[in-house]
């Protein structure tokens, strides 16, 4: 199978679940920084305009959220599994951590100066205002809570997941590492780069160490690429992954769409229908630079539109 090639920053959240995913299944990928905040054309020549980070790219194939990232990543290497029988509601888990937890961690860290300064560092005023700026945007659809609650949710869902341990397990859905624990060991890992406030995780021995195991897998074995180099392979590709159009689904192939997140990073991507089913939607874009691309979302945290007509 062609190269995996991770496009993220290292700061970002989300990208660590995917590198500890990589570190996990022992994977060789190349790695693709990308800009923190807008403009960022590359991405665009790529995705078209979605503006979560990050996105995972196979050729001419690239692929948007997280949870449809670690599927395609399952097909390419099956074992060890992020999907054990033993486990069967990980995935419901790791959607919960990656909207709800996530949701209540970043208000509690992001709302208090200490938490600030210690993400942000020596940063300048100027970035940090044009992170806010940026980020004021593209959150505004979400509803964060204040800090008192955040901290009193962030607080319980902590006790939860430690109670979860308590008969010894090694991990969260049993003896077998799942995706839920990639979804949920990310949102520590962001809380831990801010010791002033990661105070609230000292309570939970269980889920420290558990924690522990799970950043223990590391994340692979990565080499830095360009991004002009990542748009040179989508350009240079022959064929792409399968994909069709379901019936009963609404849609037919070859019409014009938009696809968009529903929560937050709203920004409607559109393209041809090439494939939709119950779990993926698959639009073909045609870039200058990266010529014939399929993007693919998820079905869950996305909606899918027939393009307006012009009036």
């Amino acid at each position: 199978m062609p190269q995996l090639i991770l496009h993220h920053y290292a700061s970002s959240p989300f990208s660590e679940k995917i590198r500890l995913i990589l570190g996990y299944k022992r994977l060789d990928w190349a790695s693709v920084t990308v800009p923190v905040i807008a403009p960022k054309p590359d991405v665009v020549a790529l995705t078209g305009g979605y503006r979560k980070t990050p996105f995972l790219q196979i050729g001419a194939d690239i692929y948007c959220d997280t949870a449809l990232m670690a599927r395609v990543i399952e097909q390419h290497t099956p074992r060890p599994t992020l999907y054990p029988a033993s486990a069967p509601l990980a995935p419901m888990l790791a959607q919960w951590a990656d909207s709800t937890l996530f949701w209540t961690m970043i208000p509690y860290v992001m709302q208090q100066p200490a938490g600030v300064a210690a993400i942000f560092g020596n940063a300048p005023a100027e970035a940090l205002k044009a992170f806010r700026t940026d980020r004021a945007a593209f959150a505004a659809s979400v509803h964060r809570p204040t800090l008192a609650d955040a901290s009193a949710q962030f607080s319980t869902y902590l006790g939860w997941l430690d109670a979860q341990l308590a008969d010894g397990r090694p991990f969260l859905g049993g003896n077998e590492a799942s995706i839920a624990d990639f979804s949920v060991a990310h949102i520590l890992w962001y809380v831990r780069r801010a010791p002033p406030v990661a105070q609230i995780l000292e309570p939970h021995a269980r889920l420290n160490a558990w924690h522990q195991r799970v950043q223990s897998f590391g994340a692979g074995r990565s080499e830095p690429m360009s991004s002009a180099q990542a748009i040179a392979v989508a350009a240079a590709a022959s064929s792409h992954a399968p994909a069709s159009v379901a019936s009963g689904q609404g849609f037919e192939p070859g019409e014009r769409v938009t696809v968009a997140a529903t929560d937050y990073g709203t920004d409607a991507v559109a393209g041809t229908l090439v494939g939709l089913g119950t779990d993926e939607v698959v639009i073909q874009r045609a870039d200058e630079r990266a010529g014939t691309v399929h993007v693919h979302f998820p079905r869950i945290g996305f909606q899918v539109k027939k393009e307006s007509s012009p009036t």
